[in-house]
């Protein structure tokens, strides 16, 4: 898959970071491929199946050629409750679910979701597997591993014939204030496998907005976040743009999400992405952050 340097992270579809206009989302998605973004991802997990409702209503407006379509499975929701299955049989079923949500007849990369919350082992020899004779009987076209710890990414690749795992998705990691990703390009690299980046704005804290109140980052790392935000004001240099700016410029990431349920907001995303970085500004905002670089949090 040749993918756009930024692309399309569903989530917001669902409600997960707040309330949306259905109509307004499904805009977003069309304004975002009809502006040159051919990437977009999803899960059932996303507002318990309505990002994926709502995203399948927006395909329908589009040309299946114009994307390239990523969703996952291994983590889901109902009710309120959020619940995991990383059963070989389980996945499959979620591949046929998601397919009939998204009124597609074929997925061009299917995950294994957040494999922290996993049995690794199950992972390995049940639900990859699975997911390769799916991709065998040509329901899907490609085979990808997410999670927020980048040592589980590793040990999963490293425990499976070459090929099994095609991508890996990495959140939060590549970012204003966190770059742990970049020391595990080279090895992602090695194995021919193609690396996505997601949340520029470390889930909404790189904002001048803040972070939410759910956020799971320390009250220090938020704190300095709102130094970097202030800083960032008063040069007139919103630091979401910086932060955009920053994800998509290492050469070894193929692609950086970007969240949204907004057209505005998506067309502002990817005029950012391709302007030039101003370089004296990054260095100052990575001086504020310098203090809590690299300080992660458990996913929830």
């Amino acid at each position: 898959m040749e993918v756009s340097c930024l692309s399309l992270g569903a989530s917001s579809l669902g409600g997960v970071f707040h309330d949306i206009n259905e109509q307004q989302g499904i805009e977003t998605v069309c304004a975002a491929v009809e502006n040159g973004i051919n990437f977009i991802d999803v899960s059932p997990y996303y507002g318990f199946l309505k990002a994926e409702t709502v995203l399948g209503k927006a395909l329908q407006q589009l040309p299946r050629d114009q994307y390239y379509l990523s969703t996952k499975v291994g983590r889901y929701g109902e009710n309120g409750v959020k619940s995991w299955d990383y059963s070989g049989a389980r996945a499959v079923q979620s591949v046929e679910e998601s397919l009939s949500r998204l009124h597609l007849d074929y997925i061009d990369l299917i995950n294994v979701h957040d494999i922290e919350f996993s049995d690794l082992d199950q992972v390995i020899n049940e639900t990859l597997p699975a997911l390769q004779s799916m991709k065998a009987a040509g329901v899907v076209g490609h085979v990808g591993i997410t999670g927020l710890p980048l040592e589980q990414l590793r040990y999963v690749i490293e425990r499976v014939p070459p090929g099994t795992v095609e991508t890996v998705l990495s959140f939060c990691h590549y970012c204003l204030n966190d770059t742990a990703l970049k020391d595990y390009v080279p090895f992602f690299e090695a194995k021919g496998i193609g690396v996505i980046n997601a949340s520029p704005l470390a889930m909404g804290m790189l904002s001048e907005r803040g972070a939410p109140a759910w956020h799971p980052a320390s009250e220090q790392v938020q704190e300095h976040a709102r130094q970097a935000a202030a800083f960032c004001k008063r040069q007139g240099y919103p630091i979401e743009k910086l932060a955009v700016q920053f994800s998509v410029s290492h050469p070894g990431i193929a692609t950086t999400l970007v969240s949204t349920a907004t057209p505005d907001n998506i067309l502002r995303n990817i005029r950012w992405a391709t302007e030039p970085l101003d370089a004296a500004l990054l260095q100052e905002v990575q001086q504020i952050l310098q203090p809590v670089l690299n300080e992660t949090w458990e996913n929830s």
